[in-house]
């Protein structure tokens, strides 16, 4: 029996998860830990899930994407997460910006740039954090000053996934300080990785993640042409709180992903590996330890189906429904894999396994797009505004 729930899925919606996890199955477990092991980006593989309509999921037909809903791309990124969660969560930062310009851009900046985005011949990064700010996102300090019909944008951004991968063609959706402090003086830009005054550090060495890039990115006074800011000016904040919410379900799919494979292969082992004279399935302590991990593995991705729905719809309380789903999908996403760990025993400790690298790179998912502490404000900040309301 698959770990996977088709509970309340269509026909097509069953169809878009099997072509996932299809792809998954072939052109990403297979490498995965020698991608992690090499610190590999696999573009060609990317590249072919975009062929697959994988890298505009939730862009509309109309501007080149798929066309899909929101609990569609959660459908696909968990069943990409099965077979390498780096490479489906650098794949769900790259809708993130493709729909930031489907949803936001102008006319221009649509024909412009979203065609190489659907391909993914351009890769693209989403720049909001910054050192000594990571949550409090809106005491960011890059600036952008405006001299003519440019802005010149300086400042240093951080832990950016896939920053420098893409060559001069990368695209970085950049939140900058155009006006005074607060939430209300930042704006979004569009810059390119060739434009003059963008540096980059060092690919961090991480925990996980090694199948994609992290470094830093540094602005110098880099020239911007006006006609790519994003949105209107003083908008930036709202464009990137937009695109969390969703960027939040993608994670928490992902985390779903990769806590089924490993719930997979614990049921695998479990059948096989003998202790006193029994297979260790035979044990109700492990029976019982395996029945929690499926239940709360389906449980968690119930409320992200929820959340999903609920952006879908536009419903008034959908960013506090995904702070709740990525909260709860992260945090048990990564304690099925450690209890999955757990009943291998030494042998999950190896890397031939791919149960530790799960772990790892699931680790990072309870931080990004907002840590769960922060999700937790949030909800109790919109309970309270519920109540007073």
């Amino acid at each position: 029996m698959s770990v996977c729930s088709n509970a309340g899925l269509s026909e097509e919606q069953i169809a878009i998860r099997d072509m996932a996890s299809k792809f998954s199955r072939e052109a990403l477990a297979p490498h995965a830990l020698d991608w992690d092991r090499d610190k590999i980006f696999p573009v060609d593989t990317l590249r072919s899930a975009a062929a697959l309509g994988m890298a505009a999921i939730y862009v509309g037909e109309e501007l080149g994407g798929s066309g899909l809903s929101r609990v569609d791309a959660a459908l696909i990124f968990e069943a990409l997460a099965t077979g390498c969660p780096t490479v489906a969560a650098y794949l769900s930062i790259h809708n993130m910006c493709g729909w930031m310009i489907g949803a936001f851009g102008s006319k221009t900046q649509q024909q412009r740039w979203l065609p190489d985005l659907v391909t993914m011949e351009r890769l693209t990064s989403y720049c909001l954090t910054e050192p000594g700010c990571g949550s409090d996102a809106a005491a960011l300090r890059t600036r952008a000053a405006r001299r003519g019909d440019c802005f010149y944008l300086t400042g240093q951004k951080q832990f950016i996934s896939g920053a420098g991968a893409g060559g001069d063609a990368h695209l970085y959706i950049v939140m900058a300080r155009t006006g005074e402090s607060g939430a209300g003086g930042i704006s979004a830009f569009l810059v390119e990785g060739a434009a003059r005054g963008v540096a980059f550090g060092a690919n961090e060495r991480k925990m996980g993640w090694n199948a994609q890039p992290t470094r830093t990115v540094t602005f110098d006074d880099c020239e911007v042409p006006a006609e790519n800011l994003l949105g209107r000016e003083g908008e930036g904040f709202k464009i990137a709180m937009a695109a969390l919410d969703g960027g939040r379900l993608n994670i928490g799919a992902c985390s779903l992903g990769g806590a089924a494979r490993a719930l997979e292969a614990a049921l695998d082992y479990v059948r096989e590996r003998q202790a006193f004279g029994r297979a260790l399935a035979e044990y109700q302590a492990l029976q019982f330890r395996l029945a929690d991990m499926a239940t709360e593995l389906e449980a968690a991705r119930a409320l992200l189906w929820r959340a999903a729905a609920a952006l879908d719809r536009g419903e008034q309380d959908a960013t506090r429904l995904c702070a709740m789903a990525k909260r709860i999908a992260t945090d048990t996403g990564f304690s099925i894999v450690d209890n999955a760990l757990q009943l291998f025993g030494g042998y999950g400790y190896l890397s031939d396994y791919g149960i530790e690298k799960l772990l790892r790179d699931l680790r990072v998912h309870r931080i990004l797009e907002g840590t769960n502490e922060i999700m937790r404000v949030i909800v109790a900040r919109e309970l309270l505004k519920d109540q007073r309301a």
